[in-house]
């Protein structure tokens, strides 16, 4: 029993120096823990310290253009903004005046198509087109009205007066009914067909305007007729659904003409006028040198005779020069030696020696001239 007791206590013993060495290991172990701990803690505090300074001067320089880059995004963003609100007025503007201009259009359309208007407006465009060609000067326009001529014929629009005194009979149509369905159709089949009509209406125009024979009205103008359609879209469109339809029309004496093909045609004809014009001068130029020259001729020969009667004075002079000093002047120096006294004395008569100069030119160089006769008496 005392064994066991002393083992007990020995064991407790133990214990409590076990639990006591483990608590003061476990003590020390947790102060060192605390001491490493905080020496890491400091140790990565100063490095973590190190780090973000590093990492602050490397992010400065890109904070520094972020910045910037968010600085223009923001003037972009306003000065898109405000590009954005004046496209939207200039496209309210657009819209206003496509609205307008769908107005107009309309109001054009139902103008035109009324056969006075018609007619009113393609003689608006074959003026423009002669201003254009520049030969309003060499063009003559008539009203387009119920006026008539002695005949009972009616007048063509325009007559262009070419040169040589001929004329060239041009008249303006607009056959506009069947055209301006076809662009008011949606249905290709409809459109097609009024574009034929179109077609058909300008040759039954053209046949209309030979049968008239405008050009039997005018003296000098050739058996043909200028028909004029005031737009191209008219000329292109009933040529793209007739391409016959030109030489037709040369059958029957009719010319069709757009106003490009008419602009040309008008300049070659102010070409004309121009040469004309030149040949006109050169004709005036000859005939004021014809009359200059005559005029020069007349005067050289006024000249040229004033010098053959300057020549004969002289010669008249110098015979009685020689006159004076072999019969008067020795009969008077006689009187002097018989006594007679004067305080004078005789001049000393000299015949002249210069004579006036003759026409040098070949065309007096063969006139006559007289010869010198003075003769000493």
């Amino acid at each position: 029993a005392l064994l066991d007791d002393a083992q007990k206590r020995l064991s407790d013993s133990f214990q409590l120096l076990s639990a006591e060495a483990l608590k003061s290991n476990n003590e020390q172990f947790l102060m060192l823990a605390k001491d490493k701990l905080e020496s890491f803690q400091k140790e990565a505090g100063q490095d973590l310290d190190t780090r973000r300074k590093a990492i602050d001067e490397l992010v400065a320089p890109i904070r520094e253009s972020l910045g910037k880059v968010d600085e223009k995004l923001g003037a972009v963003e306003k000065e898109r903004a405000g590009q954005y609100a004046a496209l939207d007025r200039q496209l309210r503007m657009v819209t206003d005046s496509q609205e307008k201009l769908r107005g107009e259009t309309s109001n054009l359309v139902q103008a035109l198509r009324a056969p006075t208007v018609r007619g009113r407006w393609g003689e608006i465009q074959l003026r423009r087109v002669v201003e254009m060609a520049g030969m309003l000067d060499h063009c003559d326009f008539q009203e387009q009205t119920s006026q008539t001529t002695e005949n009972g014929m009616q007048r063509p629009d325009l007559i262009v007066n070419l040169p040589g005194g001929k004329c060239l009979v041009v008249d303006a149509k607009v056959p506009l009914e069947a055209y301006l369905a076809a662009t008011e159709s949606a249905d290709e089949e409809a459109r097609q067909r009024h574009l034929q009509g179109h077609a058909r209406h300008v040759h039954e125009h053209m046949k209309r305007l030979g049968e008239k024979a405008y050009w039997k009205q005018f003296e000098n103008a050739p058996d043909m007729v200028v028909m004029f359609l005031p737009g191209e879209v008219f000329y292109s469109a009933a040529l793209e659904q007739d391409p016959a339809l030109i030489e037709r029309g040369v059958q029957k004496h009719v010319v069709l003409a757009s106003p490009t093909t008419l602009i040309a045609l008008l300049r070659a004809v102010h070409y004309g006028w121009t040469q004309e014009r030149l040949a006109e001068n050169a004709r005036r130029i000859s005939e004021e040198g014809r009359v200059l020259y005559e005029r020069v001729a007349t005067l050289a020969g006024h000249f040229d005779q004033l010098g053959r009667s300057l020549g004969k004075s002289v010669d008249h002079f110098n015979r009685a020069v020689g006159s004076l000093d072999t019969r008067v002047v020795v009969s008077a120096r006689r009187l002097k030696e018989l006594g007679v006294s004067s305080k004078d004395s005789l001049p000393e008569g000299k015949p002249v020696e210069k004579h006036a100069r003759a026409l040098q030119s070949p065309e007096f160089a063969s006139a006559p001239t007289e010869p010198s006769d003075v003769q000493d008496a």
